[in-house]
């Protein structure tokens, strides 16, 4: 037991430390300031708790979401009163949309200090708004058992709510009375002297030592007969696999490919799934429907009757599009209490996690585990094997630094089962269109709850925190949003390789209509910055390298190092790359 009695501040945040380690808390990020002081040494002095200190607060929620979405626990976040808890909003907002674990603790003023000018005072009550999954006040501090028993039963409901019924944000604002140091106190009717001999070892007892993850709901038989009958009888069925992190990746991959075969339908997997890195497990794996569907003539030839739609949909907007403009009936299937129908067709819901729905189907469907694929679904394959050897043969024979090239080659010269944080805008588009199927088992990070850019290099770092050597595949604009996140490298234990595809600006917009107007194209949409990205790496001791070729970018991953971080520039040029995709679009259509 790590309690310290010397004032009421240090009992108060040190058994609120106890209780988290106890839950299963194993890292805290904490950024500096004065009215923190209680909650940062309590944590700087427990021995199972890694503290991990980052200066901007921006910067610590997505490192702390990063190392969440890597453990699938909640990662602690620790900041003083005033606008330090105001720079969490982003993360808080990714992690609530992605329903990644966050317990964030943000340091008060008493109430006594509240508007009255004291300083560095704003409003901190449901601060996040509707994001958190719950948010509280604690009461101030008081050294006494029974308040105790209150702030440990207070801390548990905290962590359950960040993981249950589902994972998200937790907010706890935690106001704090002189003295923040620890400095001795006694004399008063409820003083630390007072409750030491009271508290013992079997006030931490009987602790909740887990929690579930995520609620399961499985209907009743009679009404899954009747859904799976549907489903069987459909000669023209499609399983659509969005991006997700699974907590077992291989586990999620065999049960879609369990799922696949039985039904013998065609899967299009989004390339941020774990299907695309355990391609074994799914003959049925449809890579380039993006490339195929670009063609009118096989996208009314392919159109489906139905739909089982795994989470949500994938990145592609040429896939979406489709979806929406072809009359058919989709089952969404996720355990989460969220709405994933984007496309507002004839969806169903069904509230169930993939590994019960395929063991269940695979139960009922035991006179024919593993059918003949359908004729549609082998239309499909037909489709996919032609496409990938021509997305393949395009890519293999570009010398030029075009930035698709990067996401393919990234896909054949990574070691095994490595993580990779895969960017927003054009990155994530390109591992999704040109990733092609391997048995890798790479694990795919990504910040798609929200899908905005901040906070990248942050939570990359994060992931590969006490993790396997790790990469970051992310554009220029990307990375520079993200700054401080190189202060983070000096904590990193472990490695991080930045792919940084460099090509002086916002290159997604040149893919938008926007594009056709300048001015203002290039002033206010693609924004080129003249940041000199060699300076920048040294001024934070980080070490760099130009790609000028693919053959020295494939030498860079012959081995990946196991600590540090380095970031390789890979210098392109969007107007060029724009018109290099149109060209390929152009002779895929024809095929």
């Amino acid at each position: 037991m790590t309690v310290d009695f010397r004032n009421t501040n240090t009992v108060w945040a040190s058994v609120l430390v106890e209780t988290l380690q106890r839950l299963g808390t194993r890292y805290a990020v904490v950024s500096p300031g004065s009215r923190s002081t209680p909650l940062a040494v309590a944590l700087a002095a427990h021995p199972g708790i890694e503290v991990l200190p980052v200066l901007d607060e921006r910067t610590a929620g997505f490192f702390a979401l990063g190392i969440a979405r890597q453990t699938g626990k909640p990662t602690v976040l620790v900041c003083t009163s005033g606008t330090a808890a105001a720079n969490y909003y982003p993360a808080v907002v990714e992690a609530a949309e992605s329903q990644t674990p966050l317990l964030v603790l943000t340091a008060d003023r008493p109430p006594e200090l509240r508007e009255c000018r004291a300083g560095q005072a704003i409003d901190q009550v449901k601060l996040y708004g509707s994001y958190p999954n719950w948010q509280i006040e604690l009461a101030t501090p008081v050294a006494e058992l029974g308040m105790l028993r209150y702030l440990r039963q207070t801390v548990v409901h905290a962590y359950q709510r960040s993981l249950f019924p589902v994972a998200g944000v937790v907010h706890v604002n935690v106001p704090l009375r002189d003295p923040l140091p620890p400095v001795s106190e006694s004399g008063n009717a409820f003083s630390p002297v007072s409750v030491q001999y009271q508290l013992q070892e079997d006030f931490f007892a009987n602790l909740p030592s887990h929690f579930p993850i995520s609620g399961r709901f499985i209907p009743e038989a009679a009404a899954m007969s009747e859904i799976f009958d549907r489903w069987c009888q459909c000669d023209r069925g499609l399983i659509v696999v969005g991006g997700v992190q699974a907590a077992n990746p291989r586990q999620y991959a065999m049960a879609v490919g369990k799922l696949a075969q039985s039904l013998g339908w065609a899967v299009l997997a989004d390339g941020i799934s774990p299907l695309r890195h355990y391609a074994a497990d799914n003959p049925y794996l449809i890579s380039t429907y993006d490339a195929i569907l670009r063609s009118r003539e096989r996208a009314r030839e392919l159109v489906p009757e139905l739909v089982l739609q795994l989470g949500e949909l994938p990145v592609s907007k040429t896939l979406r599009n489709w979806l929406a403009g072809v009359p058919h009936q989709r089952w969404v299937i996720d355990a989460r209490d969220r709405n994933f129908d984007a496309l507002h067709g004839q969806s169903i819901p069904l509230h169930t996690d993939v590994v019960s729905l395929s063991n269940y189907f695979c139960q009922y469907n035991q006179t024919a585990p593993f059918g003949a694929p359908t004729t549609y679904c082998q239309t499909w394959c037909r489709w996919e094997a032609t496409m990938r050897q021509m997305l393949d043969g395009e890519l293999a024979a570009v010398e030029e630094m075009v930035e698709p090239k990067a996401a393919w080659l990234l896909h054949r010269v990574l070691p095994p089962r490595t993580p990779v944080f895969v960017a927003n805008s054009m990155p994530v588009r390109d591992w999704e269109c040109f990733g092609p199927p391997n048995n890798l088992g790479i694990q795919p990070f990504f910040n798609r709850g929200a899908n905005g850019i901040d906070g990248t290099l942050s939570a990359a770092l994060g992931m590969a925190h006490r993790h396997l050597p790790g990469v970051l595949l992310t554009g220029d604009l990307a990375l520079l949003h993200d700054t401080n996140g190189f202060l983070l490298h000096k904590q990193l234990s472990g490695h991080l390789t930045v792919v940084v595809i460099n090509n002086q600006g916002g290159g997604i917009f040149e893919m938008l209509p926007i594009s056709q107007f300048e001015p203002p194209f290039e002033q206010l949409f693609a924004m080129p910055q003249q940041v000199d990205l060699p300076q920048l790496c040294a001024a934070y001791g980080v070490a760099y390298e130009e790609i000028r070729s693919w053959s020295q970018f494939e030498a860079a991953f012959a081995s990946l190092p196991v600590t540090g971080m380095r970031v390789l520039e890979v210098k392109c040029d969007r107007k060029r790359d724009r018109q290099w995709r149109q060209e390929l679009w152009q002779r895929l259509v024809r095929r």
